[in-house]
């Protein structure tokens, strides 16, 4: 059973908010999105949220040379709460509507929030070469050595949506590299690469797999992609998002095939290594990820690691009953909240 915040072990997700008796109120699906395939569309059928006004560009350089784009968003300057590092998911940005909704939230309680661009996406394209990988934390590495030390004086807290969930948890579990992170939050992450991929194959996510194969085609193919005219066409006869791992991102990277990508790189081999505060955010009915990724692992046997489980809620969706903020990220929020009072105390 997993651990659940000082809850009873059930498989059920706590509240956001308690009740006089400190009773917990599970995530509760709102009309009309009912079901695990209807919370995940939300996102793509409502679009993203307007972004803040404002903003700072921050440009984090590699030992390469390149540098990777971020947005930081503030209410209070100077800072008062450490810095929250958000990590998109599978071709995301600063710009998915997700991570915006993060951010706006995240905003509103007082913390202050950097939206990180890997290689490859659209905002670090003019600064970055190459391609970002599931599990490609030497960059995560270097661009939060690279924040400016007033950003950082209070601590880093690490946010992966999705496939940024699992380089954040790969990032967690090799020790945290020397860096001021105190604690992480990985929401709708696809722990078992191999496993997550053959269910996006499956025939009922035909319609996901063409849309998530077409997008990730655009950005490998995008205007100025330093990819060579042997991998644009090697990236355009890929089929699905298996041969497009198996022929563009492994060898890219060093890989034999695809599957030794995919082992070399899941969060699920990591997380025995971490050693600092992580919460862990999954909803059973999300249609990408098989529950068996989550149910297989012994989750007590992981102190540092609270595991929640909703039985719904689908893929970074959510949307429930008392709020219009999605439920995970009030559960970030109140999450974090008690862990900067349990370290203040």
């Amino acid at each position: 059973m997993p651990t659940s915040i000082g809850l009873s072990p059930k498989w059920v997700a706590p509240p956001v908010r308690a009740d006089a008796a400190g009773a917990v109120l599970p995530f509760r699906e709102r009309t009309p999105w009912f079901g695990g395939d209807l919370q995940t569309l939300r996102n793509a059928l409502r679009g993203a949220p307007p972004d803040l006004p404002g903003g700072e560009r921050l440009l984090l350089r590699m030992p390469d040379g390149d540098r990777l784009a971020a947005r930081l968003d503030r209410e209070a300057d100077p800072i008062t709460r450490p810095l929250i590092v958000l990590v998109h998911g599978l071709t995301g940005s600063e710009a998915s509507g997700c991570v915006v909704a993060s951010m706006r939230h995240l905003v509103g309680q007082g913390w202050p929030v950097l939206r990180l661009n890997l290689r490859g996406t659209l905002p670090s394209l003019p600064t970055a070469t190459g391609h970002y990988h599931a599990g490609r934390t030497e960059d995560l590495t270097e661009a939060l050595r690279g924040l400016p030390g007033d950003l950082t004086r209070l601590g880093i807290v690490l946010l992966g949506h999705s496939l940024g969930g699992n380089l954040v948890l790969k990032f967690m579990g090799e020790g945290g590299h020397g860096l001021p992170v105190f604690a992480a939050v990985a929401v709708s992450t696809p722990l078992d690469l191999a496993v997550t991929c053959a269910r996006m194959m499956a025939r009922r996510n035909y319609g996901y797999q063409c849309y998530m194969l077409e997008a990730m085609k655009r950005i490998a193919l995008a205007p100025g992609a330093s990819v060579s005219t042997a991998e644009r066409a090697t990236i355009a006869a890929v089929r699905n998002v298996y041969e497009f791992d198996d022929r563009f991102i492994a060898p890219l990277f060093g890989y034999k095939d695809a599957q030794d990508y995919y082992e070399s790189n899941a969060a699920k081999h990591f997380l025995a290594g971490i050693a600092r505060p992580t919460l862990v955010l999954h909803a059973l009915d999300d249609p990408w990820i098989p529950a068996a990724c989550y149910t297989a692992i012994d989750w007590p046997r992981l102190p540092m690691i609270e595991m929640v489980l909703s039985p719904r809620g689908g893929h970074l969706g959510f949307h429930g009953q008392g709020s219009r903020v999605p439920w995970h990220d009030r559960m970030t929020a109140w999450w974090l909240a008690r862990k900067i009072r349990s370290v203040s105390n």
